[in-house]
């Protein structure tokens, strides 16, 4: 099990890395939150800072979870972290 920080410009190669693990979790950052996360594997996150930023709440509604950085840090100690970002 992993933790995934994804930004913009490695959206594919963390597309391919989080299909092999079955457990995986993936958060988008900074401009991550522009990818689709229908095409993440496992449990996707997307910083709320950043997707109200970018005004795409409604976009990212029902396909990822919003979170803050209370939850990024809970998330990161308590699973491995590979930075894609």
């Amino acid at each position: 099990m992993a933790l995934y920080l994804v930004d913009k410009p490695n959206g594919e190669i963390a597309a391919s890395v989080s299909a092999m693990d079955s457990d995986a979790k993936v958060v988008l950052i900074k401009d991550g939150v522009y990818l689709n996360p229908s095409t993440m594997h496992g449990k996707v996150y997307a910083m709320e800072d950043d997707v109200h930023a970018r005004g795409l709440k409604d976009r990212l509604a029902g396909k990822a979870e919003s979170i803050g950085y209370p939850q990024l840090v809970d998330l990161i100690v308590g699973n491995k972290v590979v930075n894609l970002a």
